[in-house]
Formats: C-alpha cells, structure tokens, sequence
C-alpha cells in the first residue's frame, strides 16, 4: 500500500484544532476552528473522494480518539460517506498508551512503529491514509515512510500553536504531483517525497 496524508493547514503552518475549539491542551487553546466552514464544494467533494479510495487508515493516539468520538459515534455523521469509508475499512493507531480502543476493527501498533507501518505498507491495496495526526505526519516524514503527501492550505494566519513542521528538523524536497485552488482561496497540493533539497553553493 501506498501510504498517503491529508492534512488541513494554515498559511503560517498550524495543524491544531482546525475543525472546533478544544481544550486539548493544559492552557486551552482559543483559536480552533480556523478551517471550519472554509473551502467550496469542490474541496469538499475532493476530501470524501480521498477518504473513500483509502484502503486503510493510520492515526495518531489524539486524532484517533477525535475521529472516534465523531465519525466513529455520532449517528449523522457514521451514515456521511466519509463516515461510511472509516466505518468499512480497518484502522490502526500509532500508540503506546491505548489499550482499549473504543472504534471496531482497530488495531494498537505499539512497539517497533517504523516495522509495523513498514509491514503494513508491504500489504496488497492502495492506499493507507493518515488524516490530521500532525505529530504522526511529522514522524513518517522523518523516517522515510511517506509516499504522498496532501495540504489543504486554508487562506488564514493562526498565529500560534502546534505547526506540522518544526522550527527545525530534516530537510526533504519534494515533486509537485497537482495543485489546484478553489472559489473561497484553498488550494490542495499533492506532493511526492523526493529525497534532500538541493542548496546554492558559493
């Protein structure tokens, strides 16, 4: 299996609380939701195409409980086609801590995660899709583990909290596989991995 990321992002590279305000953290964090709402119907119908060509799907431990909690739980939301592709397709969590997960058909990868994930990806399918999971999406990048990668980059400056890449970390060029932008000033691009970034030498 190819695996495959989706992440909503800010221009300013913030991944945090995109859909609704939380308390995820100690001291809160007040500016969620930045990307509710944004987006027209093409962006929109292109999310649910993705989700639903998955063949399987790959979580960290917060969005994991996130997605359980409302595409795994809440009834208008199981019966949504992104609802119905989770549903039908297994899940596995990246975790050291969950032992008992709450959403059928998941399966704890703890110890070794690079093997895990590595073995998984030798499976016969298409595609294996990480949504949101920042702090994951960060490791697979680090370890060489992911295939493709898509931004949803929403039109606004957040300002604080958690960006997907660090302020500094490994360096990594990529190939530009389709870009488009939509009516409301979101643009997806999809990207390829494609080894270290070349520099200008004097």
């Amino acid at each position: 299996m190819k695996l495959t990321t989706m992440t909503q992002i800010s221009i300013d590279g913030v991944v945090q609380s995109n859909g609704a305000p939380t308390a995820e953290h100690p001291n809160g964090f007040e500016r969620g939701g930045w990307a509710q709402g944004k987006g027209d119907d093409g962006t929109r119908a292109f999310i649910t195409q993705t989700y639903q060509r998955a063949d399987a799907f790959l979580f960290g431990r917060r969005t994991y409980e996130l997605f359980a909690g409302s595409w795994g739980s809440i009834d208008q939301m199981r019966a949504h086609p992104i609802g119905v592709a989770l549903k039908e397709a297994p899940k596995y969590v990246a975790s050291t801590t969950l032992t008992a997960p709450r959403w059928e058909d998941t399966t704890v990868l703890g110890g070794d995660l690079a093997a895990a994930i590595s073995e998984l990806k030798e499976k016969p399918g298409g595609e294996l899709q990480v949504h949101g999971s920042g702090t994951l999406v960060r490791w697979l990048l680090a370890n060489d583990l992911v295939d493709e990668m898509t931004l949803i980059v929403i039109p606004v400056i957040v300002g604080l909290g958690a960006r997907l890449f660090p302020d500094s970390g490994p360096d990594l060029a990529l190939d530009l596989v389709e870009s488009r932008v939509d009516s409301k000033g979101v643009t997806i691009q999809v990207f390829r991995p494609a080894g270290r970034p070349r520099y200008a030498t004097a």
